[in-house]
């Protein structure tokens, strides 16, 4: 029974592994004055750790050894000078074709001594390989040969009840969770590497937890009641990262939110509801203690449905109200 497998209890925060997007501002200096956002929340990595206490991160590559190369030592230089005890991940987005390429990207990146303390922070890689050829036969065996591989797991490649199992069977460490592959499916997946991990004490085993940049009154709470439920103790969130808080919402609804889930949620100083983010984790206590993650009833019937909802609808809204 999942009972057998999932925590007894469900988590009361997790830490916020936050986005490092391939064109995100490292510091404030990369800023052009007329690109500067000015809405009251931090712009550049180096102001969102300061911010936010951040000691995790997910961290896009291209695929491009020589590019990324570089993105990377400049990364490691702002992260390795604001935080202790961090760590990341790897998100390739499926740039290559087979296990050779991706390897050969793998060990460039080794290569260079500049990025040699930071890789050892490295948590997995996610999904290098495209979906057309990731749980291949011929990838799986290419991928079980090279011993020294670092974790991956899949993620686009998620796709069917039975992708988990065969990734495992080929060599990935595990899969990822998100709402949108179906909650029950990511219970089972929880729960099959629970069982593999008992079988296999020293087996590395992910479950990990990402974003499609999630954001409140609903979709954003339950994704997050969901992870704290099956355990994963660090979540990649971008919707603290590209979105406003929820200033998109009338103002009655933020007040809603903050009053129903006011671990979660703060009042930013300029009125606004945004996501409460110290120490580099967000408490979720009253989302796993309400119905499905919400504790109040958001209305849905006060917004447009999308059947008739229109892009041209967002002409001439003010910066404050995304």
């Amino acid at each position: 029974a999942p009972s057998d497998f999932l925590p007894y209890a469900p988590l009361g925060q997790i830490l916020l592994r936050h986005t490092v997007g391939l064109s995100d501002p490292l510091t404030e200096d990369e800023i052009a004055e007329e690109a500067w956002l000015d809405d009251g929340l931090p712009q550049s990595l180096e102001a969102s750790i300061r911010a936010y206490g951040l000691t995790h991160f997910k961290i896009k590559v291209s695929g491009e050894a020589g590019r990324d190369v570089a993105r990377l030592r400049s990364i490691a230089a702002v992260v390795e000078q604001a935080c202790t005890g961090y760590a990341f991940t790897l998100d390739a987005n499926e740039q290559v074709r087979s296990v050779e390429q991706f390897r050969a990207f793998w060990e460039t990146l080794r290569r260079d001594p500049t990025l040699t303390a930071f890789l050892d922070h490295l948590l997995f890689v996610e999904q290098p390989l495209h979906r057309e050829v990731a749980l291949d036969e011929e990838v799986g065996r290419t991928l079980m040969d090279w011993r020294e591989r670092p974790p991956i797991i899949i993620d686009e490649s998620d796709a069917t009840l039975d992708s988990l199992p065969t990734a495992l069977e080929r060599g990935y460490a595990g899969t990822s969770h998100k709402n949108c592959k179906g909650v029950f499916k990511g219970i089972a997946n929880a729960c099959l590497i629970a069982h593999r991990a008992r079988q296999n004490p020293g087996q590395p085993l992910i479950l990990s937890a990402e974003d499609l940049t999630n954001v409140g009154p609903v979709a954003l709470l339950q994704d997050l009641a969901v992870v704290a439920t099956l355990g994963i103790p660090h979540a990649e969130r971008n919707g603290q990262h590209y979105f406003r808080g929820a200033s998109m919402l009338p103002d009655d609804l933020q007040q809603r939110l903050l009053a129903r889930h006011g671990d979660l949620y703060r009042r930013h100083e300029r009125g606004f509801a945004t996501l409460d983010v110290q120490g580099g984790e967000i408490k979720v206590g009253s989302l796993v203690q309400a119905p499905f993650g919400v504790a109040f009833d958001p209305e849905p019937s006060r917004f447009t449905p999308l059947a008739a909802w229109e892009f041209d609808s967002l002409a001439g809204r003010s910066d404050s109200a995304y």
